[in-house]
């Protein structure tokens, strides 16, 4: 079965698309038979240090060609990666003994054994005396292989990690290209870390397609997105919203939306794709206005894409329809459960005890721990964490995430998160989106979200964050979602003291 893609992906030099390399300083660009060609001279050298089939190298940098070079590499040596996100990992010998890493990449500084600079990636890649060398034997891949091992985000603990198979690769590529047919002519934009296996999904899209693919950084995104003009973005809400506010700023100096964006995003966008947290109606709107199509989806880690909104299928207020291979199952509470043709596995590779119980059944089937429905048309509608159901001291059950929605739908509110001290009042930790923080605007939002709630749903109070929440203070995931314990501890004070905060009329 994975002959079709990640078979063609080790074997079959592509004949169109190129690769670009985006940062700050400027652009390189590959064509994709290149990559290929290069890959291939990685792979050797691989082999010559020793890597073998079953064996799991760790990737812990910045994205840019070696990342993707060593990747493509260890598939065709049928070595396991383990992609491991700078900020999370030091790269030292505890590393590389608690994932068990024949070898650990890294463009940080480590004098560890077994730590290998990446330099010396970029070094082999170019060594045309590699062409000579014998290939090492050919492998194939089945089903259940395991390809790399992929981590949690981290919202709260150490991230856990999960053997993705083969079989769940080929089933989630197929599964996007069917609905939106990507091919020449597509330049598809990435700047998330390359240590979240999906957007290695659109490398892998481009060898097997024949489209252009741009890796970039989350620094660099906007400097590179003009200059390199794609026709397809990959990007959390996060990113979108702070796009938003580019394109508001530019709009006094541009004739219309529509152009504002294109000083943004270029003249070339197909679609936007957006997914892995809960994005704003006001912001899908706004794109939309803006003559950039948006669609959203959703998936977690433990089961890859589940469902997507596209072109030809897409409904206001859902994250889309499940694609083939995937079935949605909801529980009489209400909860998500996954049931995939290819799950991703069917247990954690590293974790702590219990943990894989607790979100896989013996056949794979996964809890999401989300709230949602199915309508009748077979559109996922997704309206929480069940984890993040309030329950106040008069039994009432708050489903938070539709209350912190009518918040963030403010320009001046990037982030919002509810609490409940004492079970008896709602309590909103705002991130503002600029300093100084706009206390009216928070204020008048805060009014006018409470005048739509029932009486138990109003929020009593809003506590400001001096300082946004960012990845580097902790507050939020590589993936821009906010880690609500953290936030909490954080403003424990404030959130406790019913003095503190801007106050309900």
């Amino acid at each position: 079965m994975t002959r079709e893609t990640l078979g063609r992906i080790v074997s079959t030099a592509p004949t169109a698309g190129r690769a670009s390399f985006a940062g700050l300083q400027g652009t390189r660009t590959l064509e994709l038979a290149e990559l290929h060609r290069q890959s291939g001279r990685v792979a050797r050298w691989l082999w010559s240090l020793g890597v073998r089939a079953g064996d799991r190298i760790g990737i812990l940098a910045a994205n840019g060609p070696e990342w993707v070079l060593l990747d493509l590499a260890a598939l065709r040596l049928k070595a396991e990666t383990a992609g491991l996100e700078p900020g999370k990992f030091l790269p030292n010998s505890a590393l590389l003994a608690r994932y068990g890493l024949t070898l650990l990449f890294t463009d940080r500084p480590s004098d560890a054994p077994g730590v290998v600079p990446l330099t010396d990636v970029a070094e082999a890649a170019g060594r045309s005396d590699l062409d000579d060398v014998p290939e090492p034997p050919p492998v194939e891949w089945g089903p259940l292989d395991v390809t790399t091992i992929k981590f949690t985000s981290g919202s709260t603990g150490e991230p856990k990690g999960l053997g993705a198979t083969a079989g769940s690769v080929d089933s989630s590529l197929k599964a996007v290209q069917e609905i939106f047919e990507h091919g020449p002519g597509d330049d598809l934009f990435v700047f998330l870390p390359l240590s979240l296996l999906q957007q290695r999904y659109w490398i892998y899209s481009a060898l097997l397609h024949g489209h252009d693919v741009t890796v970039s950084t989350y620094e660099a995104a906007f400097a590179a997105l003009r200059r390199t003009r794609p026709t397809v973005v990959m990007g959390v809400p996060a990113f979108y919203e702070t796009a938003r506010r580019r394109i508001e700023a530019g709009r006094r100096a541009a004739p219309t939306l529509e152009e504002a964006a294109r000083e943004v995003f270029g003249d070339r966008i197909r679609y936007l794709w957006t997914g892995s947290a809960p994005a704003a109606p006001s912001t899908l709107r706004f794109f939309e206005d803006a003559g950039l199509p948006i669609f959203e989806g959703y998936g977690l880690n433990e089961t890859c894409i589940v469902a997507k909104n596209h072109p030809k299928a897409h409904r206001e207020g859902s994250v889309g329809r499940v694609l083939r291979g995937k079935e949605v199952l909801i529980d009489d509470e209400g909860v998500v459960h996954v049931r995939s043709e290819h799950p991703v596995n069917v247990a954690y590779a590293f974790s702590p005890p219990g943990a894989s119980e607790k979100v896989f059944a013996s056949d794979g089937t996964v809890r999401t721990g989300d709230l949602g429905h199915l309508d009748e048309d077979g559109y996922l509608f997704i309206r929480g964490r069940a984890d993040d159901v309030i329950v106040l001291d008069n039994g009432k059950k708050i489903v938070v995430r539709p209350i912190e929605e009518r918040l963030k739908a403010d320009p001046a509110i990037a982030e919002c998160v509810l609490f409940c001290p004492g079970q008896t009042e709602l309590v909103a930790v705002v991130s503002p989106a600029r300093l100084p923080a706009d206390r009216e605007a928070v204020a008048a939002r805060l009014a006018l979200a409470n005048a739509a709630l029932s009486p138990d749903e109003r929020i009593s109070r809003v506590v400001l964050a001096d300082e946004p929440f960012g990845i580097a203070n902790g507050l939020l995931t590589s993936q821009y979602k906010p880690k609500r314990r953290d936030i909490l501890a954080a403003h424990h004070t404030a959130v406790h003291d019913p003095e503190e905060g801007i106050h309900a009329p």
